[in-house]
């Protein structure tokens, strides 16, 4: 009994904890806190291996990969040493700081109520907090389809992507997926100051997102069924646009929340000031409105809420019954 308690609460908790808090914006947090780290070590490396880019930036993955895992791995040995339900408390505090569908859903409603207040400017302010697009030269049909990709794309990264690394190795496997996640965030720029140095980040992220991100897809179908909205397009919709992405995973989840919709998103976007051609992602059944950005983020908590049990069961079931 102890087992399984001590392989399903944790999980459990950390996402209960995140729906009711968010995000602790006061309080210290580990997944900034390792992005400072990233931010620190990256003017040491490249001061001390000025020449060598992508050799500077792979060992910066590596340290931050073994900090960010070994310290929680640790100190989660430790309190469940000194008693069980002090070591799920402590794990379930650190699940809870690795999930992110609260603050994803909060931060999208901002550009939602700018929208429905008319504050366009506001929404582009909102909106450039959750995206890494220039925000200054969308419209108003803009915003609103990079708020609806950001919360599809996002479903994976945030939410059912950690609970996976969760689910087969615990909080610390949770944080080697959050760690190089986060690098991959701030070094994993298609540009001259990171085409090389991020490369490592980059492609560890895609390897660690290419198995969740299908698996959220295929839930975000069966939500989109539950929910009401189109399923059968949806899957049509993932078959056919799913690589419509330079990354080999972003547009999985963004495909089917597309189809779900029945509204055509993604295409061209500035990056810095320069253009990149993108393809688009879905048909235009019609134009995108406000209401997607809700809509959005109920196949978010849906497909969140499902990946849930299933991770939870998967760990009552191999690690609670079987060992």
């Amino acid at each position: 009994m102890d087992k399984i308690l001590t392989t399903a609460v944790p999980l459990l908790a950390g996402f209960c904890l995140d729906c009711i808090l968010g995000d602790p914006y006061t309080l210290p947090h580990p997944i900034r806190i390792i992005g400072t780290g990233i931010a620190r070590l990256e003017r040491f490396i490249r001061k001390a291996i000025p020449n060598h880019e992508c050799l500077a930036g792979t060992l910066l993955a590596i340290i931050v990969l073994i900090l960010s895992t070994v310290i929680p791995a640790v100190l989660l040995a430790i309190c469940y040493r000194l008693n069980m339900w002090f070591g799920m408390t402590a794990e379930g505090i650190l699940c809870y700081y690795m999930l992110a569908a609260k603050c994803l859903h909060d931060e999208s409603m901002k550009v939602y109520s700018a929208i429905r207040s008319g504050d366009i400017e506001g929404a582009r302010s909102a909106v450039s907090m959750i995206v890494g697009r220039d925000t200054d030269v969308l419209d108003e049909k803009g915003i609103i389809k990079a708020a609806v990709e950001t919360v599809a794309e996002n479903t994976s990264d945030g939410v059912t992507a950690p609970m996976f690394y969760i689910m087969l190795g615990g909080a610390a496997a949770g944080f080697f997926y959050k760690a190089a996640n986060t690098m991959d965030s701030m070094l994993g720029y298609k540009n001259e100051r990171y085409i090389q140095f991020g490369r490592f980040a980059a492609k560890l992220d895609d390897i660690l997102n290419f198995i969740p991100s299908r698996i959220t897809a295929l839930i975000m179908i069966i939500s989109a069924l539950i929910l009401g909205f189109d399923a059968r397009n949806a899957y049509k919709i993932w078959r056919r646009d799913r690589f419509n992405h330079a990354s080999p995973n972003s547009a999985q989840t963004e495909a089917v929340c597309a189809g779900a919709l029945g509204v055509m998103i993604a295409g061209d976007a500035y990056y810095f000031g320069e253009l990149y051609r993108k393809k688009t992602i879905g048909d235009n059944l019609r134009t995108v409105e406000n209401e997607d950005i809700v809509r959005a983020n109920s196949l978010m908590y849906c497909t969140s809420l499902i990946m849930l049990i299933l991770c939870v069961l998967v760990r009552m079931l191999v690690f609670g019954v079987l060992l």
